[in-house]
C-alpha cells in the first residue's frame, strides 16, 4: 500500500550550507538523479534514486521529470498583490510612483469582488513562478486579506499577509481612522493567524505613511500576538529617507523609528534597506530581523543598489523579493537574474549557488520558517519546482554548452522566467504543471 505516498524523480539542487559563508560552490548539494518522497504534505524521503527508492513500496507512484531540475519552492519575501494590474507602470521615482499609481489602484480594492478577483489572479501567478510561500502586502480595506487568504487557503500555500495600516500621507480614501486599523487588524488575527498554512504580518506600509501614535498602536498589537509578524519599507529610496528625517527628527536612523514603536525583531522583515547605515546594518542583525532584497523593483524605479554581501557578512537574514508591482514580475528566476546585475554593479559577483539561497532557504531564515521550509531534506514541508532547463531554444542551448551543474543553474536564472517553471507542488500535491491546461482564474 503507498499510503498517499508520491515521489518526484530528476536532478535536485539543495544545501549542504549558507554559500555566502565559505566556498559558495561547495554549499550547493547537487544529486544528478534524486527521488523525493512525499506524503501528508511532508518530506519523507530524500536522496539517490537508486538507494532511496529501495526504501518505499514497489507500487509508490513516481512522478519522472528526466529533464527537470527540482528544487525547494522558491520565497518570495516581499511583495504586494494589490499592484498586480500596474506591475511595469512607466517612468516614476518610488514616491511619485505611489501617488500617481499605486494609491489610484488600490482604491480601487474597496470592491470586495475585485479584490477576490485580483487575489485568484495573483496566487495563480505564484504558482507559474514556481512560488510556494510569499510574505504578502495587501491594502488598507480588511476584505483585502479575508479574500487572500481564503484563496490561499484553498490552494494549500503557505502566506504571510497582512492589512496595510496607513493614517497621514495618502488619500483619505485610503487612511484608517483615529483607531489607527488596529481594531481590524486584530480580527484578520483572530481569523487567519496560524490557521493552516496561514500566518499574519501586522504591516504598516512605511513610517512616512503613520503617525507616531500608529506606529506605537502596532507595536503593542505584535506584543500583544507573539507568533504574529511584522512587514514594512526601510531605506527604499534616498527622498524617502530625507523625509522620514523631516517626520522623525528624534529618531536616530530610519530603522530607530520602527525599534522605538516595539516594531524590530525576530519574524519582522524589512523590504528593501538599499540605503541603510552602517550602524542600521549591524542594527538589523543585533535585532533579529529579516531583510527582502528586491533588486528588479530597485533598478526599474531607480531606487538604488543594495549591499547584498555586505548585508550577509554582516549576518543578517536576508531572502528575495519580487515587490510587484515595484518589481517588473513574479518570476523568481528573473528576480535572481536581476540580483546578479545588482551584485556586478556593486563590483561583486553572485554565484548561483548564493541565488538559489537566496530565494529557498535564505528566504526561509529571513521568515524564521527554515525549520519548515527552504531545503530538500526530510522532515520539511513538501514545497518544490521543478524547473525545465530546456523551456526555451536559447536556454536549451545555453544549458547544452553548461560546464558543470553550477552553470546550468546559472543559465536558468541568468535566462530563465515562468516558462522554465515545469511544476510546482505545494505540501505534497501538484498545484501547477506547465503541460495541464488550467483556466484563466
Amino acid at each position: 500500500m503507498t499510503d498517499g505516498l508520491l515521489g518526484l524523480r530528476g536532478q535536485a539542487f539543495t544545501f549542504r550550507h549558507d554559500p555566502f559563508q565559505g566556498e559558495a560552490g561547495e554549499a550547493l548539494l547537487h544529486c544528478p538523479d534524486a527521488l523525493v518522497v512525499m506524503r501528508g504534505g511532508t518530506i519523507i524521503g530524500f536522496g539517490d534514486h537508486a538507494t532511496e527508492r529501495a526504501r518505499h513500496p514497489a507500487d509508490m507512484p513516481v512522478h519522472h521529470y528526466p529533464e527537470g531540475t527540482i528544487s525547494p519552492g522558491f520565497i518570495d519575501a516581499h511583495v504586494h498583490y494589490p499592484q498586480l494590474e500596474i506591475t511595469g507602470a512607466f517612468g516614476e521615482t518610488l514616491l511619485d510612483w505611489l501617488r500617481r499609481y499605486t494609491y489610484p489602484t488600490e482604491a480601487g480594492f474597496a470592491d470586495a469582488a475585485h479584490a477576490a478577483r485580483i487575489a485568484r489572479i495573483f496566487l495563480r501567478e505564484l504558482l507559474r513562478a514556481g512560488t510556494t510561500t510569499a510574505c504578502v502586502y495587501c491594502t488598507v480595506h480588511e476584505h483585502s486579506a479575508d479574500a487572500l487568504f481564503a484563496e490561499a487557503e484553498r490552494l494549500g500555500l503557505r502566506i504571510i499577509a497582512g492589512k496595510v495600516l496607513m493614517d497621514r500621507n495618502a488619500p483619505d480614501e485610503l487612511l484608517d481612522g483615529a483607531d489607527h486599523g488596529i481594531p481590524a487588524t486584530r480580527r484578520l488575527i483572530a481569523r487567519w493567524h496560524g490557521r493552516g498554512r496561514l500566518l499574519y504580518a501586522i504591516t504598516p506600509r512605511f513610517a512616512p505613511a503613520c503617525t507616531d501614535a500608529a506606529l506605537a498602536a502596532a507595536g503593542q498589537l505584535w506584543c500583544d500576538n507573539p507568533g504574529t509578524y511584522v512587514q514594512t519599507h526601510l531605506c527604499e529610496t534616498e527622498a524617502e529617507i530625507a523625509w522620514v528625517r523631516e517626520l522623525f527628527p528624534e529618531s536616530p536612523s530610519y530603522l530607530g523609528v520602527y525599534a522605538r514603536a516595539g516594531l524590530a525583531g525576530p519574524r519582522a522583515v524589512m523590504g528593501h534597506a538599499v540605503h541603510v547605515t552602517e550602524y542600521d546594518l549591524h542594527a538589523l542583525r543585533r535585532s533579529g530581523c529579516g531583510v527582502a532584497h528586491c533588486p528588479s523593483s530597485n533598478l526599474f524605479l531607480g531606487s538604488g543598489l543594495f549591499r547584498l554581501h555586505d548585508a550577509k557578512a554582516a549576518g543578517l537574514r536576508v531572502g528575495l523579493g519580487s515587490d510587484v508591482g515595484g518589481g517588473t514580475g513574479l518570476s523568481t528566476l528573473r528576480t535572481l537574474g536581476d540580483a546578479y546585475k545588482v551584485a556586478r554593479m556593486r563590483g561583486a559577483r553572485l554565484h548561483p549557488a548564493q541565488a538559489l539561497w537566496l530565494a529557498t532557504r535564505g528566504g526561509a531564515e529571513a521568515l524564521r520558517l527554515e525549520n519548515r521550509i527552504g531545503t530538500l531534506a526530510p522532515g520539511m514541508e513538501a514545497d518544490l519546482v521543478v524547473l525545465d532547463p530546456q523551456a526555451t531554444p536559447a536556454l536549451a542551448l545555453r544549458t547544452e554548452a553548461a560546464s558543470d551543474p553550477a552553470d546550468r543553474l546559472f543559465a536558468l536564472m541568468a535566462l530563465g522566467d515562468e516558462r522554465a517553471v515545469r511544476a510546482t507542488y505545494v505540501a505534497g500535491r501538484l498545484a501547477h504543471d506547465r503541460e495541464a491546461a488550467e483556466p484563466h482564474p
